[in-house]
């Protein structure tokens, strides 16, 4: 009988134990939740702040600030929709197991283009084609097949090509004029909505974002509040006269879809990379060989500099490449560049601005700082090779691959598979082939001879038009 009170009291004491720990539990977690919401989330800005400083001018009537209705009919017919068709590679699902299917699909995606001249010349950003197998442009209830002129992904640029006369060409603008809280014009497709207009001003000029994937990046972007959407990009941003200013890239956003944050390429930018794309087939860069942080406490520490000063001004000289152009004209580690010639220079933006307007072989004057002493020097900038010759656009082809080769930064880039060996072994279009059996490659006659004469298993590493890495294994016989 005891045995048993024993027992049960044990059984009860357990039983209330663990109702108060459970209890316990529960008033923790409600504490948690609790100072949760209550939580705010630290966001540091990308940028040192730097206010914007507006000399005050003449009223504007009130009347011409609000009617867009002539840069919106100016701007619109010269705005085109894009589609980007590629044969995407999905994972494989369990009836691709058992049937021997590829597990891949026709994936399309949509942007905007605007109409650069009359005979077919038509710019959008490179994010919107660079996956593409194939590039349809719609206009005026016509679709075209477009051909690829090249592209420029330091300012995330491409131009297309269609065979059409006599097309409504934008008017060119200047960014350099364009001021901020000027009122401008999005024209583009968004959400597959043609002809789209929205309406905001000029928020910030020169911003940096850090969003452009390019050894040699140049951010100097227009920022607006005019809403832009998913399938704006490439489309264009124009002033109340209808000219355009820029051309719609990137919006800010957590959610995907506007939040007030929009950004633009200016057209000064946009005009030269343009220029060289159709002339060329690829941007004429200039390097300055080596790069420069902003001018600010941080940085001005860092690199033992002044930092009690009441203004930063310029900005500083970080790493220097051996033998590149900012070493051959003097510079160090340190210096302040203040001045491009008698365009004043206060951030990393700016800077990025002003050799962006310049070709390999142009000589700039240079005034910077050391030691407290202004100095001027001559600087001249060189391409991406180290010398000031012109860069063209090299392609190799091969019958018995049926594609097409190309050099680029990072390897040998592989599209226009039409037929031959690759298509067989259904390799991927837009591929850029980094390694081939662990060994790296920069020269496409180096891939034309290998595929040519190797058998046996072969393994790559690369990335696809995505920029997503892909290994492939596969074998030759």
């Amino acid at each position: 009988m005891n045995t048993l009170k024993i027992v049960v009291i044990g059984f009860i004491s357990g039983l209330a134990g663990a109702f108060a720990f459970f209890s316990y539990q529960q008033e923790k977690q409600a504490r948690e939740q609790k100072q949760a919401s209550f939580q705010v989330t630290d966001y540091s800005p990308t940028e040192t702040y730097r206010p914007n400083i507006i000399q005050p001018g003449e009223s504007a009537n009130a009347a011409e600030t609000t009617d867009f209705s002539f840069a919106a009919a100016k701007a619109t017919p010269s705005v085109v929709y894009i589609n980007s068709i590629s044969q995407g590679r999905s994972a494989n699902t369990y009836w691709d197991w058992f049937f021997g299917g590829s597990g891949s699909q026709t994936q399309v995606s949509s942007g905007s283009g605007v109409i650069f001249s009359a005979d077919g010349y038509i710019v959008t950003n490179n994010h919107v084609i660079e996956a593409a197998e194939k590039i349809q442009v719609l206009y005026n209830k016509k679709s075209y097949e477009a051909e690829l002129i090249g592209t420029d992904p330091s300012t995330d640029l491409a131009v297309l090509k269609i065979k059409e006369n006599n097309l409504p060409a934008v008017t060119l603008g200047s960014s350099k004029n364009l001021a901020v809280g000027e009122w401008v014009i999005a024209v583009g497709n968004p959400f597959s909505l043609s002809s789209t207009v929205t309406v905001g001003v000029v928020s910030a000029k020169g911003r940096k974002i850090n969003i452009v994937d390019d050894r040699f990046p140049i951010e100097s972007f227009i920022q607006t509040d005019a809403a832009i959407n998913p399938g704006n990009s490439g489309g264009a941003l124009v002033n109340k006269n209808g000219e355009l200013v820029g051309i719609n890239t990137a919006i800010l956003s957590r959610t995907g879809s506007y939040t007030g944050y929009a950004f633009a390429v200016p057209i000064d930018i946009v005009r030269k990379s343009v220029e060289d794309l159709i002339k060329y087939g690829t941007p004429q860069k200039a390097i300055f060989g080596g790069n420069v942080v902003e001018h600010d406490y941080m940085n001005a520490r860092k690199f033992g500099l002044n930092e009690s000063i009441k203004e930063f001004k310029g900005v500083i000289v970080g790493k220097i490449e051996r033998a590149g152009a900012a070493a051959n004209a003097g510079l160090q580690e340190g210096d302040i560049i203040t001045k491009i010639n008698n365009t004043e220079i206060n951030s990393e933006s700016a800077f990025e601005e002003e050799l962006a307007y310049r070709y390999p072989g142009d000589k700039i004057s240079v005034t910077y700082a050391r030691s407290n002493k202004t100095n001027t020097t001559s600087l001249t900038l060189l391409n991406k090779n180290g010398d000031t010759n012109v860069i063209k656009r090299v392609i190799y082809t091969d019958a018995t691959l049926g594609a097409s080769l190309e050099a680029v930064d990072y390897g040998v880039k592989v599209f226009n598979i039409t037929d031959g060996l690759l298509k067989r072994i259904q390799f991927p279009d837009n591929y850029t082939i980094i390694q081939i059996n662990r060994r790296q490659v920069k020269n496409p006659a180096d891939v034309i001879e290998f595929f040519n004469s190797y058998k046996g298993r072969v393994y790559l590493y690369g990335i696809n038009g995505s920029k997503q890495q892909m290994p492939l294994t596969f074998t030759l016989q």
